[in-house]
């Protein structure tokens, strides 16, 4: 167990503050719904193209396990909640606006369940945002899944050129916004719910047009660090913190690197040097630093990085460890860092 969250440099606290506030914008629910019935829009068997595998339903699952709080928040965004039978690997609560539609929710594990776990849970249809669950090593692969005729699906978000990104492959393209709608349209077709689906993708949209509306650029450079104090974990230029670099006009100060979250050194950020530092504040206890107040002491008492100039000018912004993953919770980082490198520009 790590120790409770410590006191915050008190300079840096009205930019978390801010980053903080700005983040709670959360998505707001689709059109409330008491049931998870099908519209009848949706012709069975439907057969989706996952990942370089195809996928047939001969109907709308029944019985499904969400290994990723990515994936289950979407399927609670469908009004699905009362098909979800299990959930797994989160880092941070629920959000709020989906708290009550996920509270009876099985909990099959914080981080990735056993095999043995999920099948307990005697589902028809296993869903996952990260490839890592499928491969040797994981949860269990898609074929072992199939061979006792439950179906699973990846996200079209973690798959590059038919390969999962988290399991085994590379991304060669910077991540948009289209692999994520297409997993909220595919979802929802296959749940026979496609107009919920469109009117998340909808609402996801709107929104965050309106946080990158009149952005031109503001010059300054970011880095993005999510875990680890030994050996950080900082954001390449290809995954989720790069694209909302891009969206909010800042310069990624690791944007060379092609992999989402490589492995660095503290020698290597202090040589890039960033203007801001965005922290994960992860509401797991998984690793040393997981959480930013962690992060902070850290990094303000540390020979090697206290005098980096985002650290002396305490220019730290909060994100969610779900805001920095591919998954609806990207337009709430947009929302937040936004408004964090404002109040930073404000202030200079």
């Amino acid at each position: 167990m790590h120790p409770g969250p410590r006191a915050l440099p008190t300079a840096a606290t009205a930019f978390l503050l801010l980053a903080t506030l700005a983040g709670c914008g959360a998505s707001e629910p689709v059109p409330e719904t008491t049931t998870a019935a099908g519209e009848g829009a949706t012709s069975y068997p439907l057969t989706v193209e996952n990942c370089g595998q195809e996928v047939v339903f001969d109907a709308a699952p029944q019985r499904v396990v969400s290994l990723d709080q990515g994936s289950t928040e979407i399927l609670l965004s469908l009004g699905l909640e009362d098909r979800i039978v299990g959930t797994a690997s989160w880092t941070d609560p629920v959000l709020e606006s989906l708290a009550e539609a996920g509270s009876g929710v099985p909990r099959l594990a914080d981080e990735a369940p056993a095999y043995e776990v999920v099948m307990s849970a005697d589902p028809d249809f296993v869903t996952a945002s990260f490839g890592r669950h499928f491969v040797q090593g994981g949860v269990a692969g898609r074929d072992r899944f199939a061979e006792t005729g439950i179906e699973s699906y990846l996200s079209p978000t973690d798959c590059d050129g038919g390969v999962s990104i988290n399991g085994g492959g590379t991304r060669t393209e910077p991540l948009t916004f289209d692999p994520l709608y297409q997993e909220i349209r595919e979802l929802a077709q296959v749940f026979d719910v496609p107009s919920r689906g469109e009117d998340l993708v909808a609402e996801l949209e709107a929104r965050r047009q309106a946080a990158i509306a009149g952005i031109t650029g503001t010059g300054l450079t970011v880095a993005f660090w999510f875990s680890d104090l030994k050996t950080p974990y900082i954001a390449g230029g290809l995954g989720a913190p790069a694209l909302l670099a891009d969206q909010v006009g800042a310069e990624n100060a690791f944007g060379d690197l092609a992999d989402d979250w490589p492995a660095t050194t503290w020698e290597t950020v202090v040589d890039r040097d960033p203007d801001v530092i965005v922290l994960a504040d992860l509401a797991r206890e998984r690793w040393p630093g997981d959480q930013a107040a962690e992060k902070i002491e850290f990094l303000t008492t540390d020979p090697v990085t206290k005098d980096l100039t985002a650290v002396a000018e305490e220019r730290f912004i909060l994100l969610t460890g779900a805001e920095l993953n591919p998954s609806i919770r990207m337009v709430d980082g947009i929302e937040a860092l936004a408004a964090g490198l404002q109040s930073i520009e404000a202030a200079a």
